[in-house]
């Protein structure tokens, strides 16, 4: 529901559809920096006032957009089918957000932050959790499960969607190129201080990041699968 700062009210100048594509367009141009209610105003042709119309600050506008964006992938969990293996689903349901928050950094920081304002998120959570009580896990390990599955994608997400060095953004050196000159720094390294960058080194170099991730995510689901007891 529409909300105001204190004092008087003012009289709403845009929807808060519109606020929050506003604030997701700027958030995509220039991260979270660049969203402030001046920039915000001046994109929709208002006033910041009509901006505090529907949310009470910058923290809520943000946790709102990043909601905003979550329909789409919410639309495509819920219309996706259930298996007979409900770890395949799990799978499915994590491979689709992470494609999601992989593309919006700023998304990781205010996902499921405040589920007050954030139903797609909550509903996103329930959705795979409700997959999780398939497994017929006791509800520590159910909860524990979901937070693992959430806090792997979030997190791995995120940091793939670090920004690239500088020498990289300029050109100067491919991604192929600075894999290898760090892994060169690694092999450099004495190989009793340090066994497993070496041992590891080679796959560095030209590796996959949706290889390294879905991996991932396999190591965590066979431990679920184990721990249900499902061969």
């Amino acid at each position: 529901m529409p909300r105001s700062s204190a004092g008087p009210r003012r009289r709403a100048s845009h929807s808060l559809e519109t606020v929050l594509d506003g604030a997701v367009a700027l958030l995509d141009e220039a991260g979270e920096q660049a969203l402030t209610f001046r920039a915000l105003a001046a994109r929709l042709g208002g006033g910041v006032g009509s901006i505090y119309w529907y949310v009470t600050g910058k923290d809520e506008l943000l946790e709102r957009a990043a909601d905003h964006v979550l329909a789409p992938l919410l639309h495509a969990v819920e219309e996706q089918p259930s298996t007979a293996d409900p770890l395949a689903d799990i799978r499915a349901s994590a491979l689709m957000l992470f494609a999601t928050v992989e593309q919006r950094q700023w998304l990781a920081g205010y996902f499921l932050r405040n589920t007050t304002v954030q139903p797609h998120a909550l509903r996103l959570y329930e959705l795979v959790g409700e997959h999780v009580m398939r497994l017929e896990l006791t509800p520590r390990q159910s909860f524990h499960a979901v937070s693992a599955v959430f806090g792997f994608v979030i997190g791995t997400a995120a940091d793939l969607g670090q920004r690239p060095s500088q020498e990289m953004l300029d050109g100067a050196v491919d991604r192929d190129s600075y894999l290898e000159r760090t892994a060169e720094a690694w092999r450099a390294l004495d190989r009793a201080d340090y066994p497993f960058l070496h041992h590891v080194s080679g796959e560095f170099v030209g590796h996959d990041d949706a290889d390294q991730f879905e991996a991932g995510l396999d190591l965590i689901l066979a431990g679920l699968r184990q721990q249900a007891g499902r061969s």
